[in-house]
């Protein structure tokens, strides 16, 4: 017996043995209730744990932030190309849709019965001059096709724009009616709705009011604004009926003998893409001779 107990290990390892199970009867005595070992060793791997984790969540947030960022930028990218696209093809269709109605108005003017005794040659704008001096337009037409110095050039609605002024093989230069060498050159009507008509001449192109000058009207004539200004054929230039424009304002010149009316154009001349060249076609008298 004494030689047991002085055996330091066997009773150190005895001592630990009851102890331990102590602690075992302890916890299952408390049921779910930790032990202060317990919650020591708890806390501390908690701390452990937030310590990590709390950096390795915030890492994962800043890369997928960045990742978003990414995503976003991308989708914001695809979407200004495909506005951009659809903005271009906006205007494609616009642009289609105007050359479709001018190509038609340009077809039922081929047709107008009223100019079926004039020959007409469809053509294409391809060129332009904007001094206010010199207005003329390049045509896609010339002698090859029959086009001729001093033949009308009009547009939807018989509306005047002005003349052939030159002719090359295959393309012709057209004076606008606009343009200041036309003074004098274009005579003109107004056919009031009582009958009767009123005669003057286009003298001129007010470039500050986008207006013709129509003077030499006489003073009693009764000229309203909103009447409707035509060629009168008169000066063997141009052909009668041919629509000029509309009066926009009447005055009296400062002698009071004649009147003056400011004319509005009937054509957009800032906008022109198809024009018809009209001639007048010659007739054929009675002897079988030629004549105008």
């Amino acid at each position: 017996m004494p030689s047991f107990f002085s055996n330091k290990k066997l009773i150190v390892l005895l001592t630990s043995l009851i102890v331990l199970i102590a602690l075992i009867s302890y916890s299952l005595k408390e049921g779910t209730r930790a032990t202060w070992i317990e919650q020591f060793v708890q806390d501390v791997v908690g701390g452990f744990q937030y310590v990590v984790n709390v950096p390795a969540r915030y890492a994962a947030g800043f890369f997928q932030n960045v990742n978003d960022i990414e995503n976003a930028y991308k989708e914001n990218k695809r979407l200004k190309e495909n506005l951009a696209n659809y903005a271009s093809v906006e205007q494609e269709n616009r642009d289609l849709t105007s050359q479709n109605k001018e190509l038609k108005a340009q077809l039922d003017l081929k047709n107008d019965p009223s100019l079926s005794d004039y020959t007409k040659y469809s053509a294409t704008l391809i060129g332009r001059s904007y001094d206010q001096w010199n207005q003329l337009l390049t045509l896609d037409k010339g002698k090859v096709n029959g086009i001729k110095n001093g033949m009308p050039v009009i547009t939807s609605g018989k509306r005047l724009i002005g003349r052939i002024s030159k002719v090359g093989n295959f393309t012709s230069k057209v004076s606008l009616i606009s343009n200041d060498q036309n003074v004098n050159q274009i005579s003109a009507m107004i056919h009031p709705k009582n009958g009767g008509a009123i005669f003057g001449m286009i003298e001129g192109y007010d470039q500050n009011k986008g207006t013709l000058l129509f003077g030499k009207i006489p003073i009693k004539a009764k000229v309203k604004k909103g009447q409707e200004v035509t060629t009168s054929g008169l000066s063997g230039k141009y052909s009668q009926g041919l629509v000029i424009g509309t009066v926009t304002s009447v005055s009296t010149d400062q002698y009071g003998l004649t009147k003056t009316a400011q004319v509005k154009p009937a054509a957009d001349l800032d906008h022109l893409n198809y024009v018809l060249v009209i001639d007048k076609k010659t007739q054929v008298s009675f002897d079988g001779g030629k004549g105008n």
